[in-house]
């Protein structure tokens, strides 16, 4: 008997889920063309907190987002697009140029991979509107008012110090409201280096529930503990059970304040070819999901679906095993679906999926 009811509306669970982060222009050179041979761009918006806020709230999750975009033309049409996948975006700031000196929003630039060709994603958001914001007296307080969920990942506070500062603070006002707090390590090396990262990252594991993207490195520094090795050089991107299961108990004896760890690993055959499975640690066990195998037509946003998807079955209460299914079948969804984020909006389109039999080993 399956532990989930598949009537049950998302917003019946009693959740309220709000993420804060980078909403971004993203353009795209049609037909797999290289960006020194495009002629044209085809345009759409996304960024990782906002993909998560847009997946559930597809799925009827009552979900909020929270950004900074200029007061302009394309901050407007990125707000737009969120509040047409019916995103709250009350509390998003249009910022004038007397707050935000570029007064611009961030642009990213995709060459969709095809065949042995990967895909390569090129930034331009320096000096965006949510960089430039002085969020030194904002009221964090009144922001997580009345929400039950807060989601941050490890790139907003990539742009700068002042992110920084202001996602951390975030997340310990979080704590002390009692939110459930999630968070993905995403580490981007063209925002800042891996120990950067991992000194940041350290700061902010004592205050999260659900922790994805804890690949190869390890998330915290602790310069006298060298009897347990060092996770950067000794987990595979591709570990076996018995490896992953081992981070897994490492994390939760150093910080048993979080309730769930999960990361999604990729086999990537082609450009157009990938498998996915995953890791979960969950009530004290590892769990791992099933392989799927398929055709990639866009592959941005892949571990946000798989994060908005384990967050999804995390409020609706599915066993342990569905869970991962769950997010690892919302995960090779999103690499059917043109753009950043997960657009489906059936659970049950999910979870058919994720009871096919796709378990293929290679």
């Amino acid at each position: 008997m399956e532990h989930y009811n598949p009537l049950l509306k998302s917003n019946d669970t009693g959740h309220r889920f709000i993420t804060i982060g980078e909403v971004m222009l993203r353009l795209t050179p049609p037909n797999y063309e290289k960006i020194r041979m495009a002629s044209s761009f085809e345009a759409s918006y996304g960024g990782s907190e906002a993909n998560i806020a847009l997946a559930l709230a597809n799925l009827g999750v009552d979900s909020t987002f929270f950004t900074v975009v200029p007061n302009n033309s394309l901050g407007k049409s990125a707000v737009r697009w969120l509040r047409s996948n019916d995103v709250h975006c009350t509390p998003v700031i249009l910022s004038e140029p007397w707050q935000t000196p570029t007064h611009r929003l961030g642009t990213y630039y995709l060459e969709t991979g095809y065949g042995i060709r990967a895909s390569k994603v090129t930034y331009d958001r320096k000096h965006s509107a949510i960089t430039e914001y002085d969020f030194s007296d904002y009221d964090v307080e009144s922001l997580l008012e009345g929400y039950t969920w807060l989601h941050l990942s490890g790139i907003t506070p990539a742009l700068c110090s002042s992110c920084a500062d202001f996602i951390l603070r975030c997340m310990k006002i979080a704590k002390q409201k009692g939110l459930i707090v999630s968070f993905d390590g995403n580490f981007r090396s063209s925002l800042w280096t891996w120990e950067e990262a991992r000194d940041y990252c350290t700061m902010c594991l004592p205050y999260v529930d659900v922790l994805f993207g804890i690949e190869p490195y390890h998330l915290w520094r602790d310069e006298n503990d060298h009897s347990k090795g060092d996770f950067k050089d000794g987990v595979p991107l591709q570990p076996s059970y018995e490896q992953q299961d081992e981070v897994f108990q490492r994390f939760i004896e150093r910080y048993p304040n979080i309730k769930c760890l999960a990361r999604h690993v990729r086999y990537a055959h082609s450009g157009s070819e990938n498998s996915l499975t995953a890791f979960m640690w969950y009530q004290g066990h590892t769990f791992e999901s099933k392989m799927f195998t398929f055709t990639i037509l866009d592959r941005v946003g892949g571990g946000d679906a798989f994060a908005s998807g384990l967050i999804y079955a995390m409020m609706h209460e599915y066993k342990p095993m569905d869970m991962v299914n769950f997010a690892v079948a919302s995960s090779v969804l999103k690499h059917t679906i043109h753009g950043d984020a997960n657009i489906e909006d059936n659970a049950e389109t999910i979870r058919n999926l994720m009871n096919m039999n796709y378990d293929i080993k290679r």
